[in-house]
C-alpha cells in the first residue's frame, strides 16, 4: 500500500504537490500520511488531461468500459482488509461500518459497469415520411466529483462509477479530512484495473483552493458535490453562472416519526441505529424524532437504555460500538446545538459528555420547533425528542424543516403508506430509517440526449415562384 506522500494523479501519472499538509488518525491524532494542497494549476493540468481522454474513452464499446469497472471491483475486493484500515483510521468509524462501506463500493462498480450497455438511446416515430429519428444518450464531458468524509469511498463511487460506464471522465476531489481511502487508495484501483491515462484525476486540496476552482473550471462539464447545505449554494452559484449540470446531495433535518400505535421496542431500536450510527455523522441521521405522547415514556426510556449499553471508543479495540467524531469543530458544534437547547428549557437525559473527539450518544428530551436541536442539522450522536399529541401535528412538524430522507414508525403498514405519502422529502421510510437506492436514475444524471434526424429517402421541394 502507498502511504499518501502529497501527491495528485493527473493524467496516468502521480504528481508531486507544491505543499503538502497531514492526515491524522482520528482515534490518537497520530500522522497517517500527508496530502497535497492543489489550487488552481493543479486543476487546470487536471481538467486538461481529462478533456483529452474524453472522446478516445466515450468511443470506446460500453463492455471496454466496464470490464475496467468490474476488475476494478475485483481488485477493491482483493484489497479489503487494507482499504478497510485505512477506513477505520481516517474517518474514526469502526469496523462494521468500513466494511459495510466496502462492499456497497464493490457493488457500485459491478452495478456501474452495467449501465454502459444500457445507454443507447430510442428511436422515436418518425413525423414526415422515410424520415428516421434517433434520440442518443451521449456523455456530458468532464465530470467534478467533490466528495465528503464521512463515506469517502462509496459516495466517490456514486458519481465515478456510473460517470466512467458512460463514457465521461472525472477528476476527483476528496475531502480533506480522507483523502486516502476516498482518493489516493481509490485512483490506484482504477489505475490497476486498466483506466487509460486522463480518464481518471485526483486533485486533492482544501475547498476555496482546489474544490472552488474545479466546480468552475470552464471545461467542467458537470458538478457532482456531495456535503454541506451551505456549500451546496455555492457550488449551484457556480454552476449557473455557465449552466452546468448539477447534481447535489445535500444535509438534511431528518426526523424518525414514531406514531401511537408503534412497536416501541423495534421503533427505539431503530432510532438509536439511526441517530447514533457512524456518531451521527451522516447526511441521512435522524436527528428529530417526533413521537406521540401516548407512547413517548416508553420510547425515551428504551432509546436511554440502547443509549447507554454503546460504548465509545477506539475503533480498533473489540467491542467499540461508536468511535471518534470526525474533528474538534464537529464536537464542538454539536455540545453548542445541546447547550443552547438544554438553555432554552430542554432537559439533557443521557450522554452528551465528551473525552477529546469520544463523545457519548446523547438523548434529549423536551425539545420544542424553535430550538437548534429541531432547526439544525446536529451531523452528530444525538436523539432530540419532541413529542406531539396526534398523527396530523407529527406530519406538520415533519414537513417543517427540510429532510433528505423522513421515516416513520406504525404498527399499520397502510397508515405507514398512507402518512408517507404526505411526507415532503426525497425518501420516506416505513418501519425502517436509513439507507438510499441507486441505479437507473444514473444514466439520465450522466448523460444528456441528442437528437438526430435522417432522411432515407429525398424529398422534392417544390419552390413557387
Amino acid at each position: 500500500m502507498r502511504i499518501s506522500d502529497g501527491r495528485h494523479y493527473i493524467d496516468g501519472s502521480w504528481v508531486p504537490g507544491a505543499a503538502t499538509a497531514p492526515v491524522t488518525e482520528k482515534a490518537t491524532g497520530a500522522e497517517i500520511g500527508t496530502y497535497a494542497l492543489g489550487d488552481a494549476a493543479d486543476v487546470d493540468r487536471a481538467v486538461a488531461a481529462a478533456v483529452r481522454a474524453q472522446p478516445a474513452w466515450a468511443a470506446l464499446l460500453g463492455e471496454e468500459r466496464a470490464a475496467v469497472l468490474r476488475r476494478a471491483a475485483a481488485i477493491l475486493e482483493r484489497r479489503a482488509d487494507e482499504f478497510e484500515e485505512m477506513l477505520m483510521r481516517e474517518t474514526g468509524g469502526v469496523r462494521g461500518k468500513a466494511r459495510g462501506e466496502i462492499n456497497a463500493a464493490i457493488g457500485k462498480f459491478l452495478e456501474s459497469a452495467s449501465l454502459a450497455r444500457r445507454a443507447g438511446g430510442d428511436l422515436l416515430p418518425a413525423f414526415k415520411p422515410g424520415k428516421l429519428i434517433l434520440n442518443q444518450r451521449v456523455p456530458l464531458g468532464v465530470v467534478a466529483a467533490i466528495i465528503p468524509w464521512n463515506f469517502p469511498i462509496v459516495l466517490a463511487l456514486r458519481p465515478l462509477g456510473p460517470a466512467l460506464a458512460l463514457g465521461n471522465t472525472v477528476v476527483l476531489k476528496p475531502a480533506e479530512l480522507t483523502p486516502i481511502a476516498g482518493g489516493q487508495l481509490l485512483v490506484e484501483v482504477l489505475e490497476e484495473a486498466g483506466a487509460p491515462p486522463g480518464v481518471i484525476n485526483l486533485v486533492t486540496g482544501d475547498g476555496p483552493d482546489a474544490g472552488e476552482p474545479l466546480a468552475a473550471h470552464p471545461d467542467v462539464a458537470m458538478i457532482h458535490f456531495t456535503g454541506s447545505t451551505e456549500i451546496g449554494r455555492l457550488m449551484a452559484r457556480i454552476a449557473a453562472r455557465d449552466f452546468k449540470r448539477t447534481s447535489l446531495e445535500l444535509g438534511g433535518d431528518n426526523a424518525l416519526v414514531v406514531l401511537d400505535d408503534a412497536d416501541v421496542e423495534a421503533a427505539a431500536s431503530c432510532g438509536a441505529w439511526a441517530s447514533f450510527e457512524f456518531q451521527g455523522q451522516t447526511c441521512i441521521t435522524a436527528g428529530r424524532h417526533i413521537v406521540h405522547e401516548s407512547v413517548a415514556d416508553a420510547y425515551t426510556d428504551a432509546l436511554v437504555a440502547k443509549a447507554r449499553a454503546l460504548t465509545v471508543g477506539d475503533p480498533f479495540d473489540a467491542g467499540v460500538r461508536l468511535g471518534p467524531m470526525i474533528s474538534e469543530g464537529q464536537r464542538d458544534r454539536v455540545d453548542d446545538l445541546v447547550a443552547r437547547s438544554v438553555k432554552m428549557g430542554a432537559r439533557l437525559v443521557e450522554g452528551g459528555t465528551h473525552d477529546g473527539l469520544f463523545y457519548r450518544p446523547a438523548v434529549v428530551t423536551g425539545v420544542t420547533p424553535d430550538m437548534p436541536l429541531f432547526t439544525e442539522e446536529t451531523f452528530g450522536p444525538v436523539a432530540a425528542i419532541t413529542v406531539v399529541s396526534s398523527e396530523e401535528e407529527a406530519l406538520e412538524l415533519t414537513n417543517r424543516c427540510p429532510a433528505l430522507v423522513n421515516s416513520v414508525y406504525t404498527g399499520d403498514l397502510m397508515r405507514g403508506l398512507a402518512f408517507a405519502e404526505r411526507v415532503r422529502s426525497g425518501m420516506v421510510h416505513v418501519n425502517d430509517a436509513m439507507g438510499r437506492p441507486t441505479g437507473e436514475e444514473d444514466i439520465d444524471e450522466f448523460t444528456q440526449r441528442r437528437w438526430i434526424g435522417i432522411q432515407r429517402a429525398p424529398l422534392t421541394w417544390e419552390v413557387s415562384s
